[in-house]
């Protein structure tokens, strides 16, 4: 039989092994939903599509992914969370297969929007799951860890899918980047292990029953905190959806990128940027958190207030020099807010309610933002300036408000709510 001290050895190293199986899971939930915006372009060409039908496509995933996501939540508070992450990632790889048969109009709002349904389970089971591994010590870093998987899968689907779409046509990327995930789900299977819900809290390691419906709504919607949170993460995905649709498009309109190009620096500069600073956000949200109750929410606060001079930068410049520097500063601001959306959430919700909590701010957050892309179609097609391409600039560069606005809500929550609603746990020494 094994002694306690070697069980907790091992288990030491596997919570952080979940943290990397569960990266390149995420890998392909970004890249896969990135891949359609590099090829926006061809699009346009190949099919005709205007501006604001190409927002729609790109509204259509953003809509569906809300609109489903605090189901997905309720389920993964009550469900096996494993059977939740690796069935959605098999449905969403498939869907992206399905995008390479597409040739209409509706047949494209129809295959992003069933994608949307199945990567919908994937960060509240997600999330929830690593917080049962990782306590408050090592939370925000665990998170931040897993969340550089997103820039990384950004980047690959945007650079990748642009790369197919010159190369060998752009349906192709959608083939490769679907069949990689539907093995990769496969072979998860034998290593990925469910933990008990809020054990890694609880020193009697007793396993609570779930909440009911009302139990779980009081949890969630009777803390101001949380409230917060979530209106500060509409607020920065309206501008994070908006570049994530929009600026490989902008890149080849405004700056004469070639296709491959703008599908690299479209995602490199701004995601490779948050890939480097989102450990160092969570480190410091995790030093903060043991001080100060809001500690993880003033530094989300400070990369929005900072980045918020930058987003304007992207939008107004005309140098090229100063574009990318721009956005690799942008980056370097949305990783300190990014390394910790759920772990400041999971400050204040209890264990058992955390995957409805993410799935109602994925809904509140993914379904204002998935207005982003949409708001920009329209603006560059009907704006005030005579040529789109201004009026696109123009667009992009108001998201600096929407940031401002963001960084003021995590203030008043940091420091006027967080010390009330945050939960107060044991956790083993």
């Amino acid at each position: 039989m094994k002694s306690a001290a070697t069980l907790m050895h091992r288990n030491r190293h596997y919570k952080w092994a979940v943290v990397g199986m569960l990266w390149f899971v995420c890998f392909f939930n970004y890249a896969d939903r990135q891949a359609i915006f590099s090829v926006f372009p061809k699009l346009k060409s190949e099919f005709g599509f205007s501006v604001v039908q190409l927002g729609l496509i790109g509204s259509a995933f953003m809509w569906v992914y809300a609109a489903g996501a605090p189901f997905a939540g309720f389920l993964a508070d009550r469900l096996p969370r494993k059977q939740l992450i690796l069935g959605g990632c098999l449905l969403w790889s498939g869907v992206t297969v399905m995008t390479g048969w597409c040739g209409r109009l509706w047949q494209f709002v129809t295959v992003r929007a069933l994608e949307g349904l199945g990567e919908t389970f994937y960060f509240p089971a997600t999330m929830s799951l690593v917080s049962d591994y990782h306590d408050g010590r090592t939370r925000s870093r665990a998170f931040s860890v897993h969340q550089s998987s997103v820039y990384v899968g950004t980047i690959a689907g945007g650079w990748a899918g642009a790369w197919f779409a010159e190369a060998h046509g752009w349906r192709t990327g959608f083939y490769f980047f679907g069949c990689a995930g539907v093995v990769l789900a496969l072979v998860l299977c034998r290593f990925l292990r469910e933990p008990a819900r809020g054990a890694v809290e609880r020193i009697d390691q007793v396993v609570l029953p779930p909440l009911g419906v009302s139990e779980v709504g009081g949890v969630i919607f009777r803390k101001p905190t949380v409230l917060l949170l979530m209106a500060a993460f509409l607020g920065a995905n309206f501008v994070a959806t908006i570049f994530l649709a929009w600026t490989p498009t902008f890149l080849v309109e405004k700056f004469a990128f070639k296709l491959t190009a703008a599908g690299l620096s479209g995602s490199v500069y701004i995601h490779l940027a948050s890939a480097l600073s989102v450990p160092v956000g969570g480190v410091l949200a995790d030093r903060l958190a043991c001080r100060f109750a809001g500690g993880r929410m003033l530094v989300q606060a400070f990369g929005l207030l900072v980045g918020a001079s930058f987003v304007g930068l992207v939008g107004l410049t005309s140098s090229v020099t100063t574009l990318l520097a721009s956005m690799t500063f942008f980056g370097l601001c949305k990783g300190l807010y990014d390394a910790n959306i759920f772990a400041s959430l999971f400050d204040v919700v209890e264990p058992r309610a955390r995957a409805t909590a993410v799935g109602i701010m994925n809904t509140v957050g993914w379904g204002g933002g998935a207005l982003g892309p949409l708001a920009v179609g329209f603006a560059t097609q009907y704006g005030r300036h005579e040529k789109p391409i201004d009026n696109m600039s123009e667009a992009i560069a108001f998201g600096a408000i929407i940031y401002v606005i963001s960084a003021g809500l995590l203030l008043l929550a940091a420091f006027g709510f967080a010390g009330r609603d945050v939960v107060r746990v044991a956790t083993p020494a």
